[in-house]
């Protein structure tokens, strides 16, 4: 049996930004991605012609840089200049 990564589980300090979306951390990456996930179904964000693009609302423009529409790949990049 493999052990998890443990650099996936290493709880890390969530920016005020990104914490207005998925809470206060510290938390896991997975766990920050998971909330993420929690509130862009939640608030109906994703873009119903093509699933992979997140249409931001106020709070995750701030995480986002400032951009309307991010896709998926994009997003993880752009979640881990809030994580430290």
């Amino acid at each position: 049996m493999q052990k998890a990564n443990s650099a996936f589980m290493k709880p890390l300090t969530v920016s005020s930004d990104l914490a207005a979306v998925v809470g206060k951390g510290p938390m896991p990456r997975s766990e920050v991605v998971k909330a993420l996930w929690v509130y862009i179904k939640k608030h109906n964000l994703q873009d119903p012609a093509n699933k992979r693009n997140i249409n931001a609302d106020a709070n995750l423009k701030k995480v986002f840089g400032g951009k309307a529409v991010v896709n998926m790949f994009e997003m993880t990049k752009l979640v881990s200049k809030h994580l430290s």
